[in-house]
Formats: structure tokens, C-alpha cells, sequence
């Protein structure tokens, strides 16, 4: 009867005339981890660690309303002001029991005409929405997996949950990074050129998915092309931060995807990604990425298991530092870095799983006195729901 309640004032409060007319699906998950992190120098009579317990929790629900249009709202968890907050959805459990912030972490319209030829096969996407449904995202290397975009996009054979359907792919989106205000003089009456640009940035993707001699298989292109970012003000002044508000970028990206079955129950999948900044003011030695990953296992039931491995490098100038995964930073790094990691994860009992990851990345070009090295241990029970 209370989800009943609950379900009835979601839907009025959406704007709904006709609660009965709606399909609402709640979604959630809760995460709870332990983290050793560590960052040890050459020479240093100190080494940084930071031994810490944590959480995440999301919670959503997705509304479809009709057979052209859908919704969602989630929310979530998050400790930070600055852009880290935009890759983490982690609180950690410190000062004295106090409450944990919850944020808006998704609030979209998914619009599937049926008409004009289209027959419910295009989406068009405004507001929030998770980067894995709003795009084709094969792994971390540009995009953390906590990502969600804000703004606009129009998809090409993905479905209303965001997954990838068989055949063409093609996405395009225009994405908001940040709002400026201009700067007009009354006396000479001329706006100021450097305060009048919204930083934004565009992505356009191509990729094919089908199937091959019993294996799966996904290749694709993609443009990532940031716009006006030198405009961006609710940056750290940290390191990392000094040149890469300063040149637009325009990164090229190629990915692809190939699968089989070991067993019945054990699938395995290849994956790569390669990228190249284009931006003209890229330093040449600095501004390519790529990464190489192998899964055996999905851990979907009770009793089955998974691994992962990826080795990947990151060059400095090559993708945009403040979206791919922060968990590789290396010392006040997230881009310039080389390196490795390692997960396991079992299905204990129904809807729950309990896991393990081992970082180990070190600075590529000596950015830091000392070559800092990053060593990260992740523990993890989920339950999902």
C-alpha cells in the first residue's frame, strides 16, 4: 500500500493526469567499500595514504508514459563542490555520524516518435541523463562511469533503457559545461569577447553492432569536440588545471567490442579504445590514449563469478582530465598516467555481490618531483534493486 501511495504522489507530481496510464520502474543500488589508497614517491621520507570507508547509493525511477514518451529521475549520493563531483558519486563515512548529501543525479524526457517514418526507432533526450544510456561508452578512458550528461541528444539505435540494439548506431548530442555571464561595457557599449562564450561541448557517434561465427562484436568512431573551455570557473587552481582550461579540444575517439561464450554461463569480451586529441595547440607527445581490457564472466546469478583486467595509457593532453576515471589519479594527476588494474566480483546471494579491484598506475613524463606511484585496493558489497 505505501509503494502504492508513494508511486500514486511521484506520478502527480510529475504532472500526470491519469496515474494508471503510467508504467513506473523503481531502480536503485547501495555500495558499500572499503579503499586503501596510496601514492608513494621516490626518495620521500613520506608517502600519502588514505585508508578510508565509504558509500554510494542511487535511487530512480523511470516512467514510460506512452509509446512516444518516456521520463526518469534519480537521485544519488555526493560529497563534493568541486569538478570531482562530477566523476564520483561517493560519500566517505567521517566526522562524527553526520548526514550524507543527496544530489540530483538524473532528471531526463526521452521523446520516441512514432510518426514521420520514425516508428519509435529515434530518441531524443533532453536534461540529465547517465552516460552509459546517453552515449556508447565501452569503458572509463574518457568518461567515468558516474558521469551524467546535461543537455540535449538524438540517438540512433539504442533503445529507451540505453542499450545498444543490433545493427547502425549513430548518436549525436550538445552537452553544457558550465554558464557565464557577459560582460558589457555601457560607456563603449561593446560586450567583452572573454566573458561572453557558454563553455559546451559537442559529440557525434558512429559504431556497428552484429555478430560474427557465434562471437558479438561492436565498432565505432566518435568525436568529442569542447568548446570555450577556458571559460570554466568552478575548477580547482590545482596542477592539472593550469594549461587545460586554456585550449579547446577536439578529441578523436575509435572503439570496438568482441565477444563469445566460453560456456553457456561464462561469457568473455575484448575491448579497446584509442584517442587523439586534434586541438592544434596539443603538445605532440602528449595527446594520444589508449586502453586494452579483457572480462571473462558477467556475475548475473547466484553463484557466478567475473574478472576483469585493462592496462591503458593516458597522455596529458589527450582526453579531458575532469571526466575520465579520477580513481587512476596519480599524485594531483588524472591524465599523464600508465598503468594497470584488477577486479573480481562474485555473486553471493540473489541481487548481491561482493567484490575486489587493485590499481597500480605511475606518472608517464615525471610530472611531480618524487614519480609518484599509485597503488588503490577497492573492497565492495552491492545490492541491487
Amino acid at each position: 500500500m505505501k509503494k502504492t501511495l508513494f508511486f500514486l504522489a511521484l506520478a502527480a507530481a510529475m504532472g500526470f493526469n491519469s496515474a494508471e496510464a503510467v508504467e513506473l520502474t523503481p531502480t536503485g543500488d547501495v555500495r558499500f567499500r572499503y579503499e586503501s589508497h596510496q601514492n608513494k614517491y621516490d626518495g620521500a621520507n613520506v608517502d600519502y595514504s588514505n585508508d578510508r570507508w565509504r558509500t554510494r547509493v542511487r535511487f530512480g525511477v523511470n516512467a514510460w508514459i506512452n509509446e512516444e514518451l518516456s521520463a526518469g529521475v534519480s537521485i544519488s549520493t555526493g560529497d563534493k563542490t568541486n569538478y570531482e563531483s562530477s566523476v564520483s558519486r561517493n560519500q566517505s563515512y567521517s566526522t562524527l555520524f553526520n548526514g550524507k548529501s543527496i544530489w540530483l543525479n538524473e532528471a531526463y524526457i526521452d521523446y520516441h516518435p512514432m510518426n514521420y517514418g520514425f516508428d519509435g526507432q529515434v530518441n531524443v533526450i533532453l536534461g540529465k541523463r547517465d552516460v552509459a544510456k546517453t552515449l556508447v561508452r565501452v569503458d572509463d578512458m574518457l568518461y567515468d562511469g558516474d558521469l551524467t550528461f546535461e543537455g540535449a541528444t538524438m540517438q540512433y539505435g539504442k533503445a529507451a533503457d540505453g542499450k545498444e540494439k543490433d545493427g547502425l548506431v549513430f548518436i549525436a548530442g550538445y552537452y553544457f559545461l558550465d554558464q557565464v555571464s557577459t560582460s558589457y561595457d555601457t560607456a563603449t557599449k561593446i560586450n567583452d569577447p572573454a566573458k561572453e562564450n557558454d563553455p559546451f561541448m559537442t559529440v557525434v557517434q558512429l559504431a556497428y553492432k552484429g555478430e560474427f561465427n557465434d562471437m558479438s562484436y561492436m565498432l565505432g568512431v566518435s568525436d568529442h569536440n569542447f568548446r570555450n573551455i577556458k571559460h570554466i570557473g568552478a575548477v580547482d587552481a590545482k596542477a592539472e588545471t593550469k594549461n587545460v582550461m586554456v585550449d579547446d579540444r577536439n578529441i578523436v575517439e575509435l572503439f570496438g567490442t568482441v565477444g563469445g561464450d566460453l560456456t553457456e554461463t561464462l561469457p568473455w569480451q575484448l575491448r579497446g579504445q584509442y584517442a587523439h586529441n586534434t586541438g592544434e595547440n596539443a603538445v605532440k607527445n602528449e595527446k594520444n590514449a589508449w586502453l586494452a581490457g579483457l572480462s571473462i564472466g558477467n556475475a548475473k546469478q547466484p553463484g557466478q563469478w567475473a574478472l576483469d583486467f585493462n592496462y591503458n595509457r593516458i597522455e596529458k593532453d589527450s582526453v579531458f582530465p575532469f571526466f575520465t576515471d579520477s580513481d587512476r589519479k596519480v599524485g594531483s594527476y588524472n591524465t599523464g598516467t600508465q598503468g594497470w588494474e584488477v577486479g573480481a566480483t562474485y555473486h553471493l546471494v540473489q541481487n548481491m555481490t561482493v567484490g575486489a579491484k587493485y590499481y597500480n598506475y605511475y606518472q608517464i613524463h615525471s610530472l611531480e618531483a618524487g614519480n609518484p606511484r599509485l597503488h588503490t585496493l577497492q573492497a565492495d558489497m552491492v545490492v541491487k534493486f
